[in-house]
């Protein structure tokens, strides 16, 4: 155990790493102004949610059931009328200027069929461009098309044509005999800032973990303060201590008013424990020190320290599931998504915060965390020692 004189060095270096971050407006504001800013712009921008598709609408029947199926397209707010004509060259011209995401494509002969043979046949054309919001818009299309036949006692068979790819469903045999109800669990409303915003707090604390820890000890080593603390009586680890105990403390309190932000003006729901939150992000912490200490001793300006972190968090992010579901990517990937911390925490963080998971839910991802941060902050101290020996 340490003796209060031997704690004092570090009371006086704490001291000074707050004060000095305190008095630094520009870095304050990138701690607690930006990130609250990052939040609620991309709360709301990064999204797969179509909110509304431009339709061009080609009607070769000019009929009341062809309206009839525009209208009711029109009418559930998921598509808006970017164009009409009986030419699909014009309705091709549209679509290659991106003036229309879908084109609509109702035959000649399509209310007659409908009435005699109670089955009629359209054509659905998508931008495929984006293959996940074609994918999106093409499934609110069945779905009002699917609930309209079912009205009109009778079946709409869309085939659907895509940029560079063809597929036709096959012809209707009658309704189903089987009713399917679905419900949604933890995330009724299919919002998807809910499931977004826990994995962008993610983001903004591993920011201010990372970068600012790698980046703040570069800073000392570019004014030479650094070779002057290595001759001092002041240990090591007492330097490093002080180097990272203010940024965790910092990192902490935006995370906390981060989550307030995401609850009481984004409408984020806290379902689990704010405790368990915090737990596994005092850990989590550890591992994104770690790795800021180890990039500090491998690179000599700021401005290195800062590709080589963006480098290793876009690497990160993308392979995270914060964007995409890791059960998508290859067998591979979703190995190397085992030695991700960000991934673990993005994990956490929805269980809690989505479905109220407890300490049993998410033990495995956080027991990962805890020897994850003890392996990568040894092996950082250890190479930081060694280059500034």
């Amino acid at each position: 155990m340490r003796s209060p004189s031997s704690l004092r060095p570090l009371r006086f270096l704490l001291r000074k790493e707050f004060l000095q971050i305190v008095r630094d407006r520009v870095l304050v504001g990138m701690i607690f102004i930006v990130p609250m800013v990052q939040l609620l712009v991309l709360a709301n921008a990064a999204t797969f949610e179509v909110k509304r598709a431009r339709l061009f609408v080609v009607d070769q029947d000019r009929s009341t059931a062809s309206r009839g199926v525009v209208d009711r397209l029109l009418a559930s707010g998921r598509f808006a009328v970017a164009g009409a004509s009986p030419s699909t060259a014009r309705a091709d011209t549209a679509m290659l200027n991106r003036e229309a995401d879908v084109l609509l494509i109702v035959p000649q002969d399509f209310e007659r069929d409908l009435v005699r043979e109670r089955s009629a046949p359209l054509q659905l054309v998508l931008d495929a461009e984006d293959g996940a919001a074609a994918a999106v818009t093409l499934s609110y299309a069945r779905q009002i098309l699917q609930s309209y036949s079912a009205e009109l006692g009778a079946e709409l068979r869309p085939t659907l044509a895509t940029v560079g790819a063809r597929e036709e469903s096959p012809p209707a045999r009658g309704r189903p005999a089987i009713e399917v109800r679905s419900r949604g669990r933890y995330n009724p409303g299919m919002d998807y800032r809910d499931f977004m915003v826990p994995g962008i707090l993610v983001v903004l604390v591993t920011i201010i973990g990372s970068l600012l820890t790698a980046m703040n000890i570069v800073r000392e080593k570019e004014g030479g303060t650094l070779d002057q603390l290595n001759v001092t009586p002041i240990s090591r680890g007492t330097f490093i201590a002080a180097k990272l105990i203010p940024l965790w403390t910092f990192a902490m309190i935006d995370l906390a008013i981060g989550l307030a932000f995401a609850n009481f003006v984004l409408g984020v729901p806290v379902r689990g424990s704010l405790a368990l939150v915090f737990l596994a992000a005092a850990v989590y912490l550890v591992v994104a020190l770690g790795i800021g200490l180890w990039i500090s001793t491998i690179a000599e300006t700021q401005q290195q320290a800062m590709f080589v972190t963006f480098s290793l968090l876009m690497v990160y992010l993308l392979m995270s599931g914060l964007f995409t579901p890791i059960s998508a990517m290859p067998r591979w990937a979703q190995w190397l998504t085992q030695v991700n911390p960000v991934a673990h925490f993005v994990q956490i963080m929805r269980a809690v915060l989505l479905k109220g998971a407890g300490l049993a839910d998410v033990a495995r991802p956080l027991a990962i965390l805890a020897a994850g941060g003890a392996a990568v902050l040894t092996l950082a101290v250890r190479q930081y020692s060694k280059r500034a020996a």
